[in-house]
Formats: structure tokens, sequence, C-alpha cells
């Protein structure tokens, strides 16, 4: 059969509730890597839906490698969520116009920036991701996670707000891997160490890259 096309947007035969997410995204303000594919139990199109408060007038971006594994349920929040923490009363008031037209004249609304997920990280069943978030390449988070900081490149996390469950690999092993990449190898060449990019023998993968 070949290697998988990252342009088909089903590449399970006769299953359509797992798609390569790039062919799916209709939002600009969405960014979505190769390979990167999207699970859900009812149909992919809960994708867009799952994040919310995701407003063209905010402008903020969501942003994903390549080689994610987003399991269904996964909700991203946006910045348009966001109210004034800071003021005296949280209330919308503007955005009803009217004698309230002018409330926000000379203040605006917080925004945390972009959320941009890395390459390789699986994001399980149910996690919520909040605004502005910058989770690290090859991170895990666990099912029904809460993401409230950013989180380390290989690092697990999980709970509600989430924390530091362990490292997957050592600080040194880390280093290596980030500085590998192997996800922007061309395709012929992941696929030909696939077999040990799912191995745990990282000394192993670097020497036989390394000659």
């Amino acid at each position: 059969m070949g290697i998988p096309d990252k342009n088909n947007p089903f590449p399970l035969v006769g299953y359509d509730r797992l798609c390569f997410l790039k062919n799916m995204i209709k939002n600009p303000n969405i960014s979505v890597g190769d390979y990167t594919y999207y699970d859900d139990f009812e149909s992919v199109g809960n994708f867009e839906k799952n994040v919310k408060y995701h407003f063209d007038f905010v402008g903020d971006k969501l942003i994903i490698g390549k080689f994610c594994m987003i399991a269904s349920g996964v909700t991203f929040i946006m910045n348009g969520a966001n109210h004034l923490s800071e003021a005296i009363s949280s209330y919308p008031f503007a955005i009803f116009g009217g004698d309230w037209k002018d409330a926000m004249a000379g203040k605006s609304y917080p925004s945390k920036g972009d959320t941009v997920i890395g390459n390789d990280v699986w994001i399980g069943y149910n996690a919520t991701i909040m605004p502005g978030i910058q989770i690290g390449d090859g991170a895990i988070i666990a099912s029904n996670a809460t993401v409230t900081k950013n989180v380390e490149p290989y690092s697990i996390v999980g709970g509600n707000a989430a924390t530091l469950i362990r490292k997957r690999f050592t600080a040194s092993e880390i280093e290596a891997l980030l500085q590998l990449k192997w996800w922007d190898w061309p395709i012929g060449k992941i696929t030909r160490y696939a077999s040990t990019l799912t191995g745990n023998r990282i000394q192993e993968l670097l020497k036989s890259i390394n000659g």
C-alpha cells in the first residue's frame, strides 16, 4: 500500500471517524501539520466545533505541529473567552451596545496569545487546552486533563489543573530528540526508521542516524 498519503482526509480504508486533520480545516486561523490525525467517536467535523470562542476579531491562532494524535472530545478554549479579571466587574457591558457601547473605551480584553501544539504530541480523550498554552514536542496530555500552564517537551501531564506526572526520557535524551527533529525528515527517511521510532532505544537510533 505504500506510504500513507498526507493529503488523504481519511487514511484508514472504510473508516471516516479518523482523519488527517489538515485536510479538514476551514478556519484560516487554525494551522495543522502533516500526518496529524484526529479521531472522533461521532464525526471528525466536531474538531472545529470544539475550538471554542475562536472569534475572527480576536485574531488568535491555533497552531498544531506534525504527527500529533488528538482524541475525541479534546477542546481548545481560545482568547475570545476572556473577560476583565482585574477590573471591578468582569461583565462585558460593551458588547450589548446602546448606552453601554463605550464601556470598554481605552481598554482591551486580556489575551494570552496563540495556542501552539508541538510535534508528536498526544492529547488524550476529553482534555481541555486553555488559551495561549504552548505544548512542547513529544508531550503527552492525559485524558480529562485541563491544561492551564505550558507543557515542556516530552513531559506527561494530567489532572485539573494539569501537573507533571513524569518526563518520558532523561534530560540528555530529550535534548538529543529535540535536536533530531525526526518529524522534519523526508517521509521516506521516517518510513525507513519507523520501527526504530516505535521502540525506546534512543542511543541506537542516534547511532544509526550518525553512522
